[in-house]
């Protein structure tokens, strides 16, 4: 558990930047593209790869609130820090989503329906699995390319593949959030809670069930595999 009960606000500022951001370059790209996966899952992906590289050594680069529960079931991030944490995510989330209010024509806001995630020819139990399912790739990739000291130093990029390999493979159906904070800020300042569950429920239980497996089944040593913050 890094840092014990400390709580330092520089972390915070940058959970909440990062956020923030990718709210408003993936909510874009929505905007911009609609339908176009391809361009979407780039700019979500490039958006977490570059974040993560950049900030990620201050707050260690979450900016979601379901991979941090991953790291607080694992004892990787205390509690106190762990609810400031999500606090400073859904914060960027909805500051992200005004912004874009702010910004951009309403007539194209409404067209994409400000970016909240919807389900598509699928139920709420296939897409709480597919979210879910999605979200422990994301959390392996971070368990693996970031905490584990025997996996590859590519910075956020692994993270930022990941992300953009299950937009690709589940945006259609579910939106590919995999994030909380994805689906609440658009959710909030949009007044659209159509299948919010869904992205708080499925993105945890994934990324839950994604850090307990590396940490008790991955690790040979849980020395090897330290904390993000």
């Amino acid at each position: 558990m890094a840092n014990g009960n400390s709580v330092d606000p520089r972390k915070l500022i940058a959970e909440m930047v990062g956020t923030f951001a990718l709210i408003f370059i993936g909510v874009s790209s929505v905007i911009a593209f609609g339908d176009d996966i391809v361009a979407v899952a780039l700019a979500h992906g490039l958006a977490i790869a570059l974040l993560v590289s950049s900030i990620g050594h201050v707050s260690g680069g979450l900016f979601n609130p379901a991979l941090t529960l991953g790291l607080w079931v694992t004892q990787r991030l205390d509690t106190i820090n762990t609810v400031l944490y999500i606090a400073a995510q859904l914060v960027g989330s909805v500051l992200g989503a005004l912004a874009l209010v702010v910004l951009y024509p309403e007539t194209l806001r409404d067209l994409a329906d400000l970016g909240t995630p919807t389900l598509n020819g699928v139920t709420h139990v296939q897409g709480l699995g597919i979210e879910g399912i999605l979200t422990v790739f994301l959390m392996l990739a971070v368990f693996g390319t970031i905490l584990d000291k025997r996996g590859p130093n590519i910075g956020g990029f692994g993270i930022g593949l990941v992300l953009t390999m299950d937009i690709l493979a589940g945006g259609h159906f579910t939106g590919a959030a995999m994030n909380p904070a994805r689906a609440f800020g658009p959710a909030l300042v949009n007044m659209s809670w159509d299948y919010q569950l869904v992205y708080w429920i499925g993105p945890i239980l994934g990324a839950v069930f994604a850090a307990l497996l590396y940490h008790y089944v991955f690790s040979d040593d849980q020395a090897e595999v330290g904390s993000i913050v």
